[in-house]
């Protein structure tokens, strides 16, 4: 796994994701809140198979 998510765009990953997550947890968005786990891995990880896929990449070289 080469890493391809950086700076702002992972910033944005995280945070998206903890709302998504939060959101589901307290109901208010119901199940559908759970997909924040794709976009707050993928910020962590520092990685998206899509991004990889496409061969888009927005780290630093």
């Amino acid at each position: 796994m080469r890493r391809n998510v950086g700076g702002i765009d992972k910033v944005m990953r995280v945070v998206v994701g903890a709302v998504l997550i939060g959101l589901a947890l307290t109901g208010a968005i119901g199940a559908w809140g759970w997909v924040g786990v794709l976009p707050l891995a993928t910020g962590l990880l520092n990685f998206c198979p899509a991004y990889g896929l496409l061969g888009i990449s927005t780290c630093k070289r």
